[in-house]
């Protein structure tokens, strides 16, 4: 979970919203991002996504049913679907999200019936200092 906060404090850096994600396989980490919507002018560039599609290429495979994603903030429905169709076998996540988050919040998307794989689901990871960081970037831009 260190190297995702490491990651969101880059895109914290470059004027993102802090959130950070790493893939691991086999104790190794295959992929990393940090949040690049503004910097690539993509609503779809969350640091899940951006980390997934890394895992993929890499692997050289759209399942990556052997690895864990590490992301510091809940992921929203977006990144939940991803990560259920790349077959993500655990999620770790720092702050829960009330308002955007999709896991155990919001929609709880790996709930539905129409969800087809769920990860195994650990919240709360680093959740204090998850939560800090974004209230400091969200305090400094008021």
């Amino acid at each position: 979970m260190d190297l995702a906060f490491a990651e969101a404090r880059v895109a914290a850096l470059a004027g993102e919203v802090p959130v950070g994600c790493v893939i691991v396989r086999e104790e190794k980490v295959i992929a990393r991002s940090g949040n690049r919507t503004v910097a690539d002018k993509d609503p779809t560039a969350h640091a899940e996504l951006l980390a997934l599609r890394a895992a993929a290429r890499k692997l050289d495979s759209e399942r990556l049913a052997d690895c864990d994603l590490y992301v510091t903030l809940e992921p929203c429905a977006m990144c939940a679907a991803a990560m259920s169709l790349a077959r993500i076998r655990r999620l770790y996540y720092g702050a829960a999200d009330p308002k955007g988050g999709a896991v155990e919040s919001g929609v709880r998307f790996f709930d539905q019936p129409t969800c087809h794989h769920r990860p195994e689901v650990y919240g709360g990871i680093g959740e204090v200092r998850a939560a800090a960081m974004l209230k400091e970037f969200f305090a400094a831009r008021r």
